[in-house]
Formats: structure tokens, C-alpha cells, sequence
């Protein structure tokens, strides 16, 4: 994979903590741990845009004719399903 090289600016209180996460040993390097905050950042976005959908989804279905009792049951059971 080909990588670019970028420069960026941190403020002396960031690279300190960058290098304590260096020397904790969590990462060999100052690029791993950007890399790093990178990836997470595109996981958690994905998972935003995930919920995201589905609230438009839920919106979009209307109003249910189900009781609260029923559709939280129904919620319990799919999270069960989703759990095994």
C-alpha cells in the first residue's frame, strides 16, 4: 500500500501525551499512533452513518400498531439473537 507523508502541527501538551502512549509501549512510533486515531475515527463514523440509517429507516416505517411491551420484547430478542 503506498503511503503519503504529511506534516502536521501539535501543540507541545499533544506531543507529550503522544510520546507517554510511545513510551507506555502501545505504539513504536509517532505515525502508528495517528494511524491509529485514524482508524478509529473511520470505524466510529461508520458506525454513525450506520444509526444514522436506521433512525431514517424507523422514521420512515411510520407509527407502529404494536404495544411498547411488544416492540421492546421483539427489540430484547433480536439483541439476543445478535449477541449468540
Amino acid at each position: 500500500m503506498p503511503t503519503i507523508r504529511k506534516t502536521i502541527t501539535l501543540s507541545d501538551k499533544q506531543d507529550a501525551w503522544i510520546k507517554r502512549q510511545i513510551a507506555r509501549g502501545a505504539f513504536t512510533n509517532d505515525s502508528e499512533y495517528i494511524r491509529d486515531l485514524v482508524r478509529r475515527d473511520q470505524e466510529g463514523q461508520a458506525k454513525l452513518a450506520g444509526l444514522k440509517q436506521a433512525i431514517a429507516e424507523g422514521l420512515e416505517s411510520g407509527v407502529s400498531d404494536q404495544s411498547l411491551d411488544a416492540i421492546w420484547a421483539e427489540a430484547e430478542t433480536r439483541a439476543g439473537a445478535a449477541d449468540a
